[in-house]
């Protein structure tokens, strides 16, 4: 025994000695936030699954995380919660910014975690009902942005309902973002222009921006959801190619996923843009904040269930926020974005159905800078912007996906039926099966003297525990066990056991199971 206290305390002054962040203690963050975009066949040409490929890129990350521009997520998450969020917690920027600044050590980069594998070009399993992709096109985006909407004829010969579809960008390098709209009367022509800057069509599904989800609508007991798609329907891809990318070519297709025929029990749900304002006139060197609501006058009708938010502007539009009162009281937050960023839009799916009561308005207030002080403004200098489809333009139109309620749905929560969803699992069974890669774990500091915090996010709900070990394999504690839900969370440990006793300094080990998988690594107490 004491040949084995001799061997932990050498190690505890070895790596004392090397304390300082190298490659292995950021390596968990980029592949937890970063990968799932920023991977070979991903989001080019920033690769980051290992250190090779990430160092050329250090002074743009620094860049990008100090001005909050990535992880690209713009909703705020202290109004309202959404799936899939994109974040990044402030211990683990500044570590990364921390490991930057000090000439970016290598260290023994063999003992980072192994990096996520990404070799599936889908995400959704199963045969889809339907794969539509527009005719090899060439990028007409030379010295601006361009805007092509390619009409697709869906075949179907009878109505189906929709359950889910996934867009695979062609060319990634070149695709920016994709709104998909249905033309229900398939007369819509493609328009190849590059000036299509407003998709036709008669409504909405949804759309594509890097590191987006596929759109998956539940479709078993309590919220089994669907969108009715007419016999004979266009589906209208309006791509965005960059400026730039002129002569590259493109052959981006949609995987299409129905209901089977004749399903019965589901209910329909709507894409529709309740908030809107064509009245928009924002004079040059001023800051303007325009507003819409619905109904107009009154209120609901009706209640609804809201199951996700697009709110959408321009360039010179700076922040946006969508919420429901009744005569001014009991306000329902629904989504708000602080710093607007045209580049980066989107459906926002909510964890839980959002019930609006009838009687309830809904609103929406977007403000607008047209001023030298926005960056993103398209003019220099700053001249008169009036409401239109052109991206030079401004538009207050704000979307949302929507069923009429019915009562529990406020309890449903939507990530607890997508996570036993079969489309994005290739099994389902009655335990809730996690990836690896789906629990993200970070521990900091580590060495640690007096308290080290063990913080870790999960994408779906589990069954979580978390078990400490020493270096021969001992449970000395067990920190949690309990049921959570999707999100982020952290167990403080002082270095004591579970008799409350302090241990020794030396080397342990962190287990976190959920559900079947797991996540471990290495704590280190050093001496007092």
């Amino acid at each position: 025994m004491k040949k084995l206290s001799t061997i932990i305390f050498i190690a505890g002054i070895s790596l004392s000695a090397s304390a300082q962040i190298v490659y292995k203690d950021v390596a968990p963050i980029f592949f937890n936030r970063c990968t799932s975009c920023h991977h070979a066949g991903g989001h080019p040409p920033e690769h980051y699954t290992s250190y090779s490929e990430t160092v050329p890129w250090v002074s743009l990350i620094k860049s990008d995380l100090n001005i909050g521009k990535m992880p690209p997520w713009s909703p705020d998450t202290t109004y309202s919660r959404f799936l899939h969020e994109r974040l990044i917690t402030a211990a683990e920027k500044t570590t990364i910014i921390n490991w930057i600044n000090a000439g970016y050590p290598a260290g023994d980069t063999t003992l980072a975690p192994p990096a996520p594998v990404y070799n599936s070009n889908y995400q959704l399993y199963g045969v889809p009902s339907l794969v539509l992709q527009i005719p090899t096109f060439t990028s007409n985006a030379t010295t601006t942005d361009a805007y092509n909407c390619f009409a697709l004829p869906s075949g179907l010969t009878q109505d189906r309902i929709l359950r889910a579809y996934e867009i695979i960008p062609g060319n990634v390098a070149i695709v920016h973002h994709v709104i998909v709209n249905v033309d229900t009367t398939g007369t819509v022509a493609s328009d190849l222009s590059g000036a299509c800057f407003n998709a036709p069509g008669n409504f909405g599904i949804g759309g594509y921006a890097p590191g987006a989800p596929p759109t998956v609508f539940p479709g078993v007991a309590p919220l089994k959801i669907g969108m009715r798609i007419k016999a004979g329907s266009k589906f209208i891809l309006q791509i965005h190619y960059p400026a730039g990318t002129g002569g590259q070519q493109d052959s981006t297709k949609i995987r299409i996923y129905f209901y089977p025929v004749n399903e019965t029990g589901v209910r329909p749900i709507y894409t529709t843009v309740p908030l809107q304002n064509w009245s928009l006139a924002i004079p040059a060197n001023t800051v303007q904040t325009f507003t819409a609501k619905y109904p107009s006058s009154g209120g609901l009708a009706t209640a609804l269930s809201i199951f996700a938010s697009f709110p959408h502007s321009h360039k010179v539009c700076t922040s946006i926020v969508n919420y429901a009162d009744s005569n001014g009281t009991s306000t329902i937050p629904l989504i708000r974005i602080n710093k607007w960023d045209f580049n980066w839009q989107g459906y926002y799916t909510f964890r839980n159905l959002v019930k609006i009561p009838k009687g309830y308005t809904i609103h929406s207030s977007h403000v607008y800078d047209n001023t030298t002080n926005n960056p993103n403004n398209p003019f220099s200098p700053p001249q008169l912007v009036t409401a239109g489809t052109s991206t030079t333009n401004e538009m207050l139109f704000d979307a949302f996906q929507w069923m009429y309620y019915l009562p529990g749905d406020d309890t449903i929560n939507i990530g607890n039926l997508l996570v036993k969803d079969s489309l994005l699992n290739p099994t389902t069974t009655s335990v809730i099966e996690l990836p690896l890669s789906k629990i993200s774990t970070y521990i900091f500091p580590n060495p640690f003297n007096d308290k080290v915090r063990i913080s870790y996010e999960l994408v779906y709900p589990a069954e979580v525990s978390i078990s400490l070990y020493n270096l021969v394999g001992t449970k000395i504690k067990t920190l949690s066990n309990q049921q959570l839900n999707a999100g982020e969370y952290a167990n403080d440990w002082d270095g004591r056991n579970e008799a409350g006793e302090k241990v020794s300094a030396g080397i342990y080990f962190y287990t976190i199971r959920a559900g079947k998988s797991e996540s471990s690594g290495k704590i280190v107490l050093m001496p007092k």
